[in-house]
């Protein structure tokens, strides 16, 4: 079922540098769930639609990206969302569970292009009812920012009823303690220096790490995750001596608290959004409006 449909889309790829002599439009680099070359979308829509998207792939290990461009002529817009997705690779290698919902707003145009993975789950006789009944009514409207926002809940519920291997971030034992150590730090250092001094050493650094614990359930949604986080809370704080933590070095005078620099540059970054090796074929569906 690959070979067929990989062999048709880079045919109809082929078709379209043959037919246009002009050059083709360049595919934007992949740095969050959600691209607007086109300014449709304002700060907060954008800002809220990708965290969505991002507890989707928490969620259930898939990805699921928005890309709106002006145009992509001289493609068609199938064509032009096959070498997207073979750039951006969305959806876990193996797993191929990526979809990408691409928007021309100038062409008038969209597609919900779908990894091999997903194809149950979204099938092309779905994808093309989305577009038609799902985000065309809105997009006729002018409202493109409501068309996106029903097409991706209509993509997500596909999607949370398939049955996919587990998301890595939630599979047991299968956790970056690394991404949690800033929080467990700031706790255990800021807060827990609040806490020893107005409970107590021991009081204090028990509800230090209780409170890490419940932070970081909400950050993994692991309870062996939060369990650790809140022993290693818990100790950092009992350890901390001094009884004021960093607002003081018991010698006297300021004692310099977290140095010149703080925790750095970084935080929970690391280079952003980006793909996981997912393989497209060419299913889904265009349409316009």
């Amino acid at each position: 079922m690959k070979l067929p449909r990989l062999f048709v889309a880079q045919c109809l790829l082929l078709a379209s540098l043959a037919a246009f002599a002009q050059p083709l439009q360049k595919i934007p680099e992949l740095r969050e769930q959600v691209t607007d070359l086109t300014g449709s979308l304002s700060a907060g829509a954008k800002s809220a639609l990708a965290a969505r998207l991002a507890t989707l792939e928490t969620e259930t290990g898939s990805q699921l990206a928005v890309l709106l461009v002006p145009t992509t002529a001289p493609e068609d817009i199938a064509a032009y969302a096959i070498r997207v997705v073979d750039a951006w690779q969305l959806g876990r290698e193996g797993v191929d569970d990526g979809v990408l919902l691409l928007v021309a707003l100038d062409d008038r145009r969209m597609r919900i292009e779908v990894g091999y993975g997903l194809e149950g789950a979204v099938p092309d006789a779905r994808a093309h009812q989305i577009i038609e009944t799902v985000m065309t009514p809105y997009f006729r409207q002018g409202d493109i920012s409501g068309g996106i926002n029903a097409g991706v809940d209509a993509i997500a519920a596909l999607i949370r009823g398939e049955d996919l291997p587990a998301s890595s971030a939630r599979s047991s034992g299968n956790y970056d303690l690394g991404a949690l150590l800033p929080v467990i730090l700031i706790i255990a250092l800021v807060l827990g220096g609040v806490l020893r001094r107005a409970m107590g050493a021991l009081p204090g650094a028990a509800a230090t790490g209780a409170i890490a614990a419940v932070i970081a359930w909400f950050i993994v949604g692991l309870i062996g995750a939060a369990l650790l986080a809140g022993v290693v809370a818990f100790f950092i704080c009992l350890l901390n001596g001094g009884g004021t933590g960093v607002w003081s070095n018991r010698s006297g005078g300021n004692g310099g608290g977290f140095g010149g620099g703080g925790f750095g540059g970084g935080g929970f970054g690391g280079g952003g959004f980006r793909g996981g090796g997912g393989g497209f074929g060419g299913g889904g569906a265009s349409g316009g409006w």
